[in-house]
């Protein structure tokens, strides 16, 4: 479904494989539908997205392929500042999910890094305990 003349709402998300996907609405009730529908299959299309690309081996592959051909050399963003903003935690892989629980120990909260399911736990960022 493309915009149209009666879109008042859009909104893009682009997944870390370049994922494409697009919503669009004419009012402010039919973008509530459209968005919960999306939380409905969210996994799905990670999934899908993940098949149909050969997975993340596929894409670290390509990435290798394009930088051995143009003779290029990564250029890394400096890293976000933990404290960008009050509350707001960052890692290399974005802002950082706040998550909180009750342990064997206790109380426990903390932020816990935002890279995707399927990044093995060796590339994960460190969690942020709270004390």
């Amino acid at each position: 479904m493309a915009a149209n003349e009666n879109t008042k709402f859009q909104i893009n998300y682009k997944l870390a494989d370049g994922t494409l996907i697009n919503l669009y609405a004419s009012d402010v009730k039919e973008l509530e539908t459209g968005l919960t529908d999306l939380a409905m299959v969210a996994t799905m299309i990670k999934s899908t997205s993940v098949e149909l690309s050969g997975g993340v081996t596929a894409t670290a592959t390509a990435v290798q392929n394009i930088q051995a051909q143009f003779a290029a050399t990564p250029v890394a963003a400096p890293a976000p500042s933990q404290f960008d903003a009050p509350g707001v935690k960052m890692c290399k892989h974005g802002q950082m999910n706040f998550r909180s629980g009750v342990g064997e120990k206790g109380p426990w909260q903390g932020f816990m890094c935002a890279g995707p399911k399927e990044l093995p736990k060796s590339e994960k960022c460190d969690t942020i305990w709270i004390r």
